[in-house]
């Protein structure tokens, strides 16, 4: 069954922030990889992923976060993640994703990152 997901956008100085909410599993994955997909085509290079509203996130939300990141590496630009609650980062450091994407504690420090 497929379920939209809510996101969230807003400005960080020149990066375009999402908030999503909730879960990102397959049910949404889909939903969410199209969002993302459709603001780096609309020319947002600079991306953060606020994960302060996010309690899980499935292998099928990590491939949407694998792919902005591909993508906006062909356009020079790049992605940053934060603010993740802890069972969250853990997934992200045991599948080695951290080692992909910068993840920061903070919006200002992932901006920083970019």
């Amino acid at each position: 069954m497929a379920s939209d997901i809510e996101v969230a956008e807003e400005r960080e100085e020149n990066a375009l922030v999402l908030i999503p909410a909730g879960r990102i599993d397959s049910g949404n994955a889909r939903a969410f990889e199209s969002l993302v997909t459709e603001r780096i085509g609309a020319g947002e290079h600079q991306v953060i992923v606020d994960f302060s509203r996010l309690d899980f996130i499935s292998s099928s939300g990590l491939r949407v976060l694998l792919i902005a990141a591909k993508t906006l590496k062909i356009h020079k630009g790049a992605i940053a993640l934060c603010s993740m609650k802890d069972h969250i980062k853990e997934v992200f450091q045991i599948s080695g994703f951290d080692r992909i994407i910068p993840i920061r504690d903070t919006r200002q420090s992932a901006l920083n990152a970019l």
